[in-house]
């Protein structure tokens, strides 16, 4: 078996947010930790993409970093941004930054993940699966890669779909 982060991580972020969709966090704390656990995520591929793929900075970030808009990221300027946008000691910033700046495309696999978990959910729920069928049929595949899931999951509705026909 192989870990695929977009899927697994994708799944976390999703069984979070149903969580929260089902009215299991309606203690404000609870709450509030997953709002914040969503905004270090969003820091995180903030960073992420900003400093590997050499973007600039934007406008509205550059005079809180000390530069003119425009400026491209940077490992240090991507670190001041981390120190402004997480919550934590020095120790576990710079933690945050070297496993991120050595783990290129990690931290938006998360949200990417997220997002098709959440695009398949909806699919499958407008062909009239229940939830409890479609995270069935999805947890089944395993730890597979977005586009074999969204795949395998597309054929089978497909395929549902040829043998309600087929019945009428």
């Amino acid at each position: 078996m192989m870990w695929t982060s977009g899927h697994g991580e994708g799944w976390a972020l999703y069984a979070e947010r149903l969580m929260d969709e089902l009215g299991f966090l309606q203690d404000p704390g609870d709450r509030m930790g997953m709002l914040d656990a969503q905004r270090m995520r969003a820091a995180r591929v903030v960073f992420d993409i900003g400093v590997h793929c050499e973007l600039p900075v934007p406008d509205e970030w550059a005079p809180r970093l000390g530069v003119e808009p425009g400026t491209v990221w940077t490992p240090e300027l991507g670190y001041e941004f981390l120190v402004q946008n997480l919550e934590g000691s020095e120790g576990t910033i710079r933690f945050e930054f070297i496993r991120y700046l050595g783990w290129p495309g990690q931290a938006p696999s998360y949200k990417v993940g997220e997002r098709i978990w959440l695009q398949l959910r909806q699919a499958a729920l407008a062909q009239g699966d229940t939830l409890r069928e479609f995270h069935t049929r999805a947890l089944m595949l395993g730890s597979v890669g977005l586009d074999t899931l969204r795949r395998a999951l597309s054929d089978e509705v497909m395929a549902d779909d040829e043998e309600d026909d087929e019945d009428d």
